[in-house]
């Protein structure tokens, strides 16, 4: 795990929770909410901690896969979304409902819906796989890039997941969520060093 998965619910938990004590958000349901994003993060620990690390083997490819973790994430990301659209169109048309409150309900799932959008379009349906001389990246909207392993120059973790990129500026990232991304980085990282030790010699030899 990387300190960000810790960080960022423990920033939100307190975040609520300041926000109750606040006259313009005291009437808000702060309180539940930081329950479910405790209780979202619980869950989400015990998912990561039985997240697979091989990768898949298909036709002499080893392949990522979309792990529970990401399922969770995306689908229950969603299902709240419709929940508070939901309350927000029927609740507050048929009952007078504090104005403050519904906005907050509103502007929570527009931020679901697209959390879940996005985790949908970087990890669910993403195509990452390589064998012993390249590896192939396709997007959900079918874009394919394409490295050979000869030319990785580096592997560096960001907010995104990790990047491994090549020489020339061309790179892939990929969610260190997914089945097999350890094994992935741990390929590409050998890969990036063996490249950077066989341009010096062939450097220090001119």
């Amino acid at each position: 795990m990387r300190w960000q998965e810790v960080a960022l619910p423990l920033v939100v938990i307190v975040t609520l929770l300041f926000l109750k004590h606040i006259p313009m958000t005291a009437g808000l349901p702060l309180a539940r909410a930081a329950g479910v994003v405790a209780f979202g993060y619980a869950a989400f620990l015990a998912l990561r901690l039985v997240q697979g690390e091989e990768a898949a083997s298909v036709d002499g490819w080893s392949q990522l896969r979309p792990s529970m973790v990401e399922y969770f994430a995306c689908y229950g990301a969603a299902a709240l979304a419709v929940v508070l659209m939901g309350a927000v169109v029927f609740i507050g048309g048929t009952r007078v409902v504090d104005p403050t409150q519904m906005i907050a309900a509103f502007i929570a799932a527009v931020l679901l819906g697209a959390g879940a959008l996005g985790i949908g379009l970087g990890g669910l349906f993403t195509k990452i796989r390589w064998n012993h001389t390249q590896l192939e990246h396709k997007t959900a909207l079918g874009r394919e890039t394409v490295l050979a392993w000869s030319d990785v120059r580096s592997v560096r973790p960001n907010w995104r997941g990790i990047t491994i990129a090549t020489h020339d500026a061309r790179r892939i990232t990929f969610s260190q969520f997914h089945s097999g991304a350890a094994q992935l980085a741990t390929h590409a990282t050998t890969r990036a060093r063996r490249n950077t030790e066989t341009a010096t010699k062939a450097f220090a030899a001119l």
